[in-house]
């Protein structure tokens, strides 16, 4: 009997240390899973790294070798959305594009690309002559994965952040995956969408709230199925029986299963996809954050941290690339419209002849439609073709080689301009103060104050009583230099163009697009390439997710439309900014939106219609047309379009233009 105590005794304490035990572990913040998660898939991301070193050296076949490369990119895949947010330095060098770049301060510094676009390259196809540099960038690959798990050891991470990372992954999956951007040689984005999305179920199942999903610290799931549909995709009847953790679950679950089964990737219906899967994704991770009374950070950066989608009318913060000084004055319809009247005023020009609609007019989506603009005096014609100002303020960086980075600066530049407008910011600030309505109507956005000497007031109502100028100060109601940017800027940041057809199917309407024009979209992103540069949604080269900077490529643009014997453009485009050899030949990606209305084409106006610039793009750029460039960045292959699938592009191009924006620059 005493035998039979001690032995319940015994059980009491080892039940009650094991609840204790499964209370700890259950009370583990799924902040510090996350990071156990994500060191122990640096881990693997090095043994998988290590193994692919160990095969090329075992002198495997090319199928065998592939296979492991690709079970290490899974790998880089399944860490990506939180390396690239935490350590994203580290983690371009373990995947960025196998294009040569250069240390802007000194041109004599190149920066040779490392990772796994280097290594695909010489995989895809792979030869023993291959072997030496393979390993060499294979070894690269594992030191930078040692670095990355050194500098993540001391991360801390924060829910907030887990679910932006995890939304940002959805944009990253969306514009640069399934695009075929990281994988452009052996085409395999939509498998390595597939380990995404099922790294982000892992990660989602810890903060689980309803019980109703677990996963392990293996990273295996033990799944109660929400799903009895057999991966098919009209699921909705399901989900309306499911609470809003499972909904996630299940749409992830979803998505996963439609890539699985639809995975050739010329023919994948990336429309469908993306607004059957991603975008509601996207948007019920949010809402399930908000529930869980976890606030989206407050930080300042281009794409908001509490968009839904990359979709949303409002998603970029306007003032992220305007200068501190004029980031109030965003947005305010008083400034816009002190802007709007300066803009179509040739008081601005130095012969007051000339307005800034002359080269950027309304009904042209704010081009001229001319090769290039025609000089001042009207006798000839600048160097470059004037591009749209629509969505100009939503760029890292203005002008075709990208010379300047605010819109006050750009303004600087154009008034200076000898054959444009002839002037200079100074010039025109004394015009305008010599001009006594534009002095009252600064007087009157600016908040001068009569005895302000132009200064706008900060706080009107903690203010002292203004003071009389000393002597030598500026005169009551003076205009500044800045005051006149400050609006012009204003004005040009209000010319948004993101309410097209696209925009409002994306939002929902399923009406606004038709089957070519669909069709034509998952040319644009996959087949034909043209999203791998013409980066969703702005369609330039601001490169997502975060859209903080922006891309200038080498395309080999010709002097004329010829494609027998052509001969290269002589603009050197950024090379006459920097005077670094790979910058030669290098322009701005520019907006592909609206361009129905802004013929002709290229920085030099080389092409007057669509059809000649697809042409020009299916047949490899330069390249193809007998140009010998060896820094142009374009591929150089032919895209094998056929005349149909040209026709669908350019239709589902034509869905970028927005005819609201043209009768209502506001």
């Amino acid at each position: 009997m005493k035998k039979f105590a001690l032995f319940l005794s015994i059980s009491f304490f080892f039940f009650l240390a094991c609840s204790q035990s499964n209370q700890v572990k259950q009370k583990t913040p799924a902040t510090e899973q996350a990071k156990q998660f994500y060191l122990a898939d640096i881990d693997t991301l090095y043994q998988k790294v290590q193994k692919l070193k160990d095969t090329i050296q075992a002198n495997a076949t090319e199928k065998a070798i592939q296979n492991i490369f690709f079970e290490a990119r899974y790998a880089y895949k399944r860490i990506e959305f939180l390396s690239e947010l935490y350590n994203p330095y580290t983690s371009k060098k373990l995947n960025q594009p196998a294009l040569d770049e250069v240390e802007e301060e000194d041109p004599n510094v190149v920066i040779y690309p490392e990772g796994f676009q280097v290594i695909e390259e010489l995989l895809f196809p792979y030869t023993i002559e291959n072997q030496k540099d393979a390993l060499k960038h294979v070894e690269i690959t594992l030191v930078n994965t040692k670095h990355l798990k050194h500098s993540s050891v001391e991360n801390t991470l924060t829910d907030a952040h887990i679910f932006d990372a995890m939304r940002l992954e959805i944009v990253r999956l969306i514009t640069l995956g399934i695009s075929g951007f990281d994988s452009p040689v052996a085409k395999n984005s939509l498998p390595e969408a597939v380990a995404v999305l099922g790294t982000l179920k892992r990660y989602f199942a810890l903060y689980e709230n309803d019980k109703v999903l677990r996963a392990d610290m293996s990273g295996k799931s033990n799944v109660v199925r929400a799903d009895t549909n057999n991966g098919e995709d009209n699921s909705e009847e399901d989900e309306k029986n499911m609470n809003d953790y499972a909904k996630i679950w299940h749409k992830i679950d979803q998505a996963e299963k439609y890539l699985t089964k639809h995975n050739d990737f010329d023919s994948f219906n990336r429309l469908y996809f993306i607004t059957k899967f991603a975008n509601p994704i996207s948007e019920q991770l949010l809402d399930y954050q908000n529930k869980l009374g976890i606030k989206p950070f407050d930080e300042n950066r281009f794409l908001r941290t509490n968009a839904k989608t990359i979709f949303d009318e409002n998603i970029f913060d306007e003032t992220y690339f305007a200068p501190v000084y004029s980031r109030k004055f965003v947005n305010n319809q008083q400034v816009v419209e002190l802007g709007k009247a300066l803009f179509y005023d040739p008081i601005l020009s130095g012969t007051n002849q000339r307005n800034c609609a002359s080269c950027h007019q309304l009904e042209k989506a704010f081009t001229d439609r001319l090769p290039k603009s025609k000089t001042i005096d009207n006798k000839g014609f600048i160097s470059r073709n004037a591009p749209t100002l629509f969505n100009s303020g939503l760029q890292a960086s203005l002008f075709y080689e990208g010379r300047v980075a605010y819109m006050e600066d750009q303004i600087t530049d154009v008034l200076s301009a000898k054959d444009e407008m002839h002037s200079s910011v100074k010039e025109v600030v004394t015009k305008l103060n010599q001009n006594t309505k534009y002095r009252t109507l600064f007087q009157k956005v600016f908040l001068v104050s009569p005895f302000g000497g132009g200064k706008e007031e900060e706080n009107s109502e903690n203010n002292s009583s203004p003071q009389p100028p000393h002597e030598g100060e500026k005169q009551p109601n003076t205009i500044t230099e800045e005051q006149f940017k400050i609006a012009l800027a204003t004005y040009l940041r209000s010319l948004k163009s993101l309410n097209s057809r696209f925009d409002k199917y994306m939002r929902g309407d399923k009406e606004q697009l038709n089957p070519q024009e669909i069709n034509g979209f998952n040319l644009f992103m996959g087949k034909a390439k043209c999203g791998t540069c013409h980066f969703m949604p702005l369609f330039n080269g601001t490169v997502p997710p975060v859209f903080d900077k922006g891309e200038t490529e080498v395309l080999g643009v010709p002097a004329k439309p010829d494609t027998l014997n052509a001969q290269i453009d002589p603009d050197k485009g950024k090379f006459g900014l920097t005077k670094i050899p790979l910058h030669t030949f290098a322009f701005k990606t520019t907006t592909v939106r609206n361009t129905e209305h802004t013929a002709p084409y290229m920085h030099n106006g080389v092409y007057q219609t669509l059809e000649q610039v697809i042409d020009f793009y299916n047949r490899g750029g330069g390249a193809g047309i007998g140009i010998d460039l060896e820094n142009q960045t374009l591929p150089p292959d032919n895209l094998n379009l056929s005349k149909q699938e040209k026709a669908d592009l350019i239709a589902f191009i034509r869905t970028l233009s927005d005819t609201g924006s043209l009768k209502n620059p506001q």
